[in-house]
């Protein structure tokens, strides 16, 4: 992150000081690349602040083993969630991100995932375990999406079918347009009904003020 702080390009920009959701970029794909620009324009929309992480990775990075690289990236999370003082309310991460899915479990922290990599075993059991509200979403050609386990998690999923990596059509930019379109309507609805959890620091649903469920309707 440090190196990408010498850009001039922003990397926060302002909302709610109280609600900061933080954008994860991927291996190689930053938070200036599609799904996590219109992530943030969604988010500004809800009146989130937005922070983005950007990170360079480690030369050696392709040489870690699995436990390491998980480590490096759960370290770049947590430092960039503490930051915020228990102001950080939301993950949105692109694939690599999610090998900080233990560290939402563990903070009870909504997250949605683009492309998630389902085919890692402490991915999966993080996502397993996570109660907070979560989104993934994948491409049925993406070999490190896994659909079965992506259901079995209980969470809020949405696959697009013959969707890469990278949720694109190779060959066919319309279909990749439409397929952007879905995953940002998607993402609007999951942002708005984080509203009706209304969630404090560290990711804690905060009860209404008069102690009823978020839903409840006078009557029913």
């Amino acid at each position: 992150m440090s190196a990408r702080n010498a850009l001039t390009f922003p990397t926060r920009h302002s909302g709610d000081p109280g609600r900061v959701a933080l954008i994860v970029p991927g291996t190689g794909y930053s938070p200036a690349r599609p799904l996590l620009h219109f992530a943030r324009s969604v988010l500004l929309g809800h009146g989130w602040t937005v922070q983005e992480l950007w990170w360079q990775l480690p030369e050696e990075f392709v040489e870690f083993a699995m436990g390491d690289r998980i480590a490096w990236v759960e370290r770049q999370v947590t430092g960039a969630v503490d930051a915020e003082r228990g102001a950080c309310r939301l993950l949105v991460g692109k694939s690599l991100a999610s090998f900080a899915s233990a560290v939402t479990a563990d903070r009870n922290l909504p997250a949605a995932w683009l492309t998630p990599v389902l085919t890692v075993d402490h991915v999966a059991r993080a996502l397993h375990r996570t109660e907070a509200p979560t989104l993934l979403v994948g491409g049925g050609a993406d070999r490190l999406w896994d659909r079965p386990t992506a259901h079995a998690t209980g969470h809020e999923v949405l696959e697009l079918p013959g969707a890469d990596h990278g949720l694109e059509h190779p060959g066919d930019p319309l279909g990749s347009v439409d397929a952007l379109r879905q995953v940002v309507a998607r993402l609007d609805g999951f942002v708005a009904s984080l509203a009706a959890h209304r969630v404090g620091p560290f990711g804690a649903e905060v009860p209404p003020p008069d102690g009823r469920r978020p839903g409840y309707l006078p009557g029913r």
